[in-house]
């Protein structure tokens, strides 16, 4: 008996290593991060219907890093945006919404140091800068998302201002 399950076991072994190797990389990877959703959603489902709702939570909280919104943004990178505009809604740089003339007043550089994510006390070179800003603006950018058009002008001008009071 055991080794009529040995054998059934071999047979499936050779046969999915033999369509793993004949499959396309990027049709194994779409497998692969389906699956990588898939199972935790299913074992979170079972601990729910088995009344055990706090041992889905690590489940649910595993697959968050994985889903993608619209923009191609996952959601720890919606999180942070997240609170980059609450940071510019705090100083009155930003109001989502509202329509009407820019503003004009002058971002102050502490406040640019964090629109760009970075520690103000410490020096940066002007690589280390640009660097940080490619890697928001490529998230923000009107190009890739058209309503993040007055999020993109920011970040360019937090920009501006660290390379403007730091490199002149």
């Amino acid at each position: 008996m055991r080794f009529l399950i040995f054998a059934i076991l071999a047979v499936f072994l050779i046969w999915a290593l033999k369509s793993f190797a004949q499959a396309s990389s990027k049709k194994i990877a779409d497998k692969i991060r389906s699956l990588a959703i898939i199972i935790p959603i299913i074992i979170a489902a079972i601990f729910v219907f088995l009344g055990k709702i706090i041992f889905s939570l690590p489940f649910l909280i595993l697959i968050l890093p994985l889903l993608k919104l619209k923009g191609g943004l996952s959601l720890w990178q919606l999180l942070y945006l997240y609170r980059t505009l609450q940071t510019l809604k705090a100083s009155g740089r930003f109001r989502f919404g509202e329509t009407g003339a820019p503003q004009t007043s002058s971002m102050q550089v502490s406040e640019a140091y964090k629109i760009l994510n970075l520690d103000p006390k410490k020096k940066y070179t002007k690589e280390q800068i640009q660097r940080q800003w490619k890697k928001i603006i490529a998230k923000v950018h009107p190009d890739i998302s058209p309503d993040c058009q007055k999020i993109a002008s920011i970040v360019n001008e937090a920009r501006d201002t660290i390379l403007k009071n730091d490199f002149s």
